[in-house]
């Protein structure tokens, strides 16, 4: 079936596919929904949970996902007890032994209501909170509060230690934590007598969830392979041993426990959602290191290489991820994000120079040769065989090939995505400015005018782009693609459509002197066609 489309047929299932594939994530993981939502999806939970029989207890709602069969505490049950500060967050414990929040006080991360963002989400587990297997030890550790050494610090000269200390009828539970300026944390958890727990890393901040943008657990390995279990498809338990990093994450933000042994076992569970919830299973005499706040390359490094594992950029990070080193490395020695932006574009568009040639010249070979296509068409109309072969004799004389205008592109598209991945994950671009009007490229054009750029400039590239259409409907869809495209493109980051815009423009450039050089091939032809026909006259 393939076989028998025309080369512009095939270019419009390659572009269609492309379009549905780049913007029906969004259909079909739509955004977080709102609170009414919510709390309608939460009633419906009940219910189901009512009629499978099936009730959380105290312990499964503070860790965020099934457990046992006890009722539920309320969440008044928890009060704070220490306040770190520092200069760009606020972090704070609470009675049941947790980082009960994180405030993250620089300018460039506001939620979607303008507010500080908060990485810890009021519920669900959060971190350093411990599940023992004794339901009974539970029980009383959810009665019984932690003891804070000190109330209040501020972290200016130095890290600050914090003790805590719950006393349980058979068991002393301490917590020594050491919180450092740049967000990192020591931990120490000591018993006073062995018995079996989990410590839960928290589930995944929700400062923000664009479009195509992961969330969920990620687990880095010793053997060097990065597992992801995203929001949703935590359908049943996994465990991971020699892990090197485990991480709960959103777009830009990320709790995160390493250095936590080689023998310790990490396991990713489902909550009722089937969204993953990731905890530890425990020594009685442990030490382990955290981080919770943005997933910044150059943070991430300083305070331990291997954190850069953190940044993720979901399908395409084999792609991505140098990507986004070479984007670093030209901000360092650009100075600004939008140029550096530029920069990378130009540079992707030079590397493919030879493939985005190939097809670009392919599809003014198929333009050429296509009124022959179709007087071929119609004096075999009643024989598809001989047309076939007649047809394909017609490109082999002509060295055009009916699939390397759309071949090249498809093959561009993981590029295209990879790049989209790391303009939309990449934390740097929070509060970044390129010039004029666009004052942050993680965020959208608000006066829309890199959109409409962008819109009217893949309009140009289509006018100047060969086409063949035999179908009106074929024809008119391509022709208002600039405009759909252009729909979706209001909301996304400045960033990515600054990308999109001067990609359109390197193509147009592209294109116009191919089309000049077989403007010019075509001059040439007719010229000698001329002077021989002169000189046969003459």
């Amino acid at each position: 079936m393939f076989e028998k489309m025309t080369p512009n047929q095939r270019l419009m299932v390659a572009v269609v596919l492309s379009v549905i594939f780049f913007v029906g994530y969004t259909a079909i993981f739509p955004p977080e929904q709102n609170d009414m939502q919510n709390e309608a999806n939460a009633s419906k939970s009940v219910v189901t949970q009512s009629t499978q029989k099936k009730a959380e207890d105290t312990t499964s709602k503070l860790a965020g996902h099934k457990i046992s069969k006890t009722e539920k505490l309320a969440e008044s049950a928890s009060t704070i007890v220490t306040t770190i500060k520092a200069d760009d967050f606020i972090l704070k414990l609470d009675t049941l032994g947790r980082i009960a929040s994180k405030e993250l006080l620089d300018e460039r991360f506001r939620d979607s209501d303008d507010l500080h963002a908060q990485v810890i989400p009021n519920e669900g587990a959060k971190p350093l909170f411990i599940r023992f297997v004794d339901e009974k030890l539970n029980e009383e550790a959810a009665k019984i509060p932690y003891t804070a050494s000190i109330k209040e610090a501020t972290l200016k000269n130095g890290p600050v230690t914090v003790t805590l200390t719950q006393k349980l009828p058979e068991l002393t539970v301490t917590k020594k934590l050491t919180f450092y300026k740049d967000g990192h944390y020591d931990a120490h958890i000591k018993l006073s007598k062995e018995k079996r727990y989990f410590v839960y890393i928290g589930h995944r901040p929700e400062v923000s969830k664009k479009l195509m943008a992961a969330a969920g657990v990620l687990v880095y390995t010793g053997d060097k392979v990065v597992h992801i279990i995203e929001d949703g498809d935590a359908d049943e338990r996994q465990t991971f041993s020699d892990v090197l990093l485990a991480s709960a994450f959103d777009q830009y933000t990320a709790t995160i426990f390493y250095d936590i042994g080689k023998d310790t076992s990490v396991i990713v569970d489902g909550d009722s959602k089937n969204n993953p919830v990731l905890y530890m299973d425990a020594r009685p005499d442990m030490s382990f290191k955290g981080y919770i706040g943005p997933k910044e390359y150059k943070t991430l490094k300083a305070i331990d290489p291997v954190l850069t594992n953190a940044v993720e950029f979901g399908w395409f990070t084999f792609v991505a991820k140098p990507l986004f080193m070479v984007l670093l490395w030209l901000y360092e020695h650009i100075g600004n994000w939008g140029w550096a932006i530029i920069a990378l574009t130009l540079l992707v568009r030079l590397i493919l120079y030879p493939l985005t040639y190939k097809g670009m010249v392919s599809m003014q070979k198929m333009k050429q040769i296509a009124p022959k296509v179709k007087e071929l068409q119609q004096k075999y109309k009643g024989d598809p065989q001989r047309m076939n072969a007649a047809v394909m004799e017609l490109y082999k004389k002509h060295g055009a090939n009916p699939l390397g205008g759309c071949l090249p592109m498809i093959l561009q598209i993981p590029v295209f995505f990879a790049i989209y991945r790391v303009l939309l994950n990449a934390v740097e671009l929070q509060g970044a400015p390129w010039m004029l009007w666009v004052t942050d490229l993680s965020r959208m054009d608000h006066t829309f005018i890199l959109p409409i750029l962008m819109g009217a400039s893949m309009f140009y590239q289509q006018r100047l782009t060969p086409t063949n259409f035999t179908d009106p409907m074929q024809e008119k869809v391509m022709k208002y693609l600039p405009v759909i495209f252009t729909f979706f493109f209001v909301t996304f980051p400045s960033g990515l459509v600054l990308y999109w815009f001067v990609n359109n423009l390197a193509s147009i450039v592209q294109q116009l002197i191919i089309n000049r050089q077989f403007q010019n091939a075509k001059d040439l032809k007719e010229h000698i066609e001329k002077k021989k026909k002169s000189e046969k006259q003459s």
